[in-house]
């Protein structure tokens, strides 16, 4: 098995991993929020996050709760859920994660099987540290219909189709709001309050809406 570390060994990538060690590794995690397994058929990404990455994290999944709420969607938050399909030897766990076109399709659930039940409509990364496993064609492939990533400058949204991904500059879930919208909110939340943060962003939805 070889190990290749990736500065400030934020992120450990292990090659020739079986599926059983990877399952094992979920289990002995079960009750932690780190770190972050991304599995790839053989393939072992582990990634702790910094505090950075957490606050920014937490930051967007908060504003998708608030447009939720705002636009009255029953949505269902699963954070960094682990999900995974056996037969296809690839498994990940999200920033976050949101159902919202198929909440009522998970409601009540308390363990997800991808064979059977639909992936999250909506795949949150924060993309600080480079990852070193390509994530794309995991979320592809189990068939995740929108991401968005955040390098902490920019927030790009893609949405799935035929051949893979594509750059979007509106939301699939969420057709009002915009990739440059929640880019300026997310460089705005270094410098304001949380109440000022959340205020000025209902308001910025409740105009958008009248419009």
């Amino acid at each position: 098995m070889s190990t290749v570390s990736s500065p400030p060994d934020q992120i450990v990538v292990l090659h020739d991993v079986s599926w059983e060690t990877y399952a094992h590794l979920l289990e002995d995690f079960a009750d932690s929020s780190t770190p972050h397994l991304t599995y790839d058929r053989g393939t072992l990404e582990i990634m702790s996050p910094t505090a950075q990455h957490e606050e920014l994290n937490r930051t967007l999944a908060l504003l998708v709760e608030i447009l939720a709420l705002e636009l009255g969607l029953d949505i269902r938050s699963l954070g960094s859920t682990t999900f995974r399909r056996e037969d296809l030897e690839r498994g990940f766990e999200p920033d976050s994660c949101f159902y919202v076109q198929n909440a009522q399709a998970v409601q009540g659930k308390t363990r997800l099987d991808l064979a059977f039940d639909p992936p999250p409509d909506l795949v949150i990364e924060i993309d600080i540290t480079s990852p070193s496993v390509r994530k794309d064609p995991i979320y592809a492939q189990l068939g995740v219909p929108e991401v968005w990533r955040y390098n902490g400058g920019e927030l790009r949204m893609s949405k799935l189709e035929e051949n893979g991904y594509v750059t979007c500059e509106n939301s699939v879930a969420f057709p009002l709001l915009t990739a440059r919208v929640l880019s300026e909110f997310l460089h705005n939340s270094r410098t304001t309050t949380r109440p000022e943060l959340v205020g000025s962003f209902r308001q910025w939805i409740r105009t958008a809406r009248a419009l």
